[in-house]
């Protein structure tokens, strides 16, 4: 799980499974609180220009958070899109 990817890792538009969330202990229950639980999917909707925050799609709706939280959040079964490169370029500013 050490060599596992975190959320803060993925590009616009990849997505992955949430298979643990490693933060500090109140971080950790505010997020499991909005739905960041082990096995929900997670999908990366946009990156702000300086990289903080990191816009999320996950149960039906769209959740905003810092890369610092992102960073403890680990993935399984990450797929990035055909094409990243391109709807990252699309992104209005």
């Amino acid at each position: 799980m050490d060599d596992a990817p975190t959320l803060d890792q993925l590009p616009v538009g990849a997505e992955g499974t949430v298979l643990a969330v490693r933060c500090e202990r109140a971080i950790a229950r505010r997020l499991m609180e909005m739905g960041v639980l082990p096995g929900t999917r997670i999908t990366v909707l946009r990156i702000a220009p300086l990289g903080d925050p990191i816009l999320l799609r996950l149960r039906s709706y769209s959740l905003s958070i810092r890369r610092r939280e992102a960073a403890g959040i680990v993935l399984s079964d990450v797929r990035e899109p055909v094409g990243a490169q391109a709807l990252a370029e699309q992104a209005p500013s």
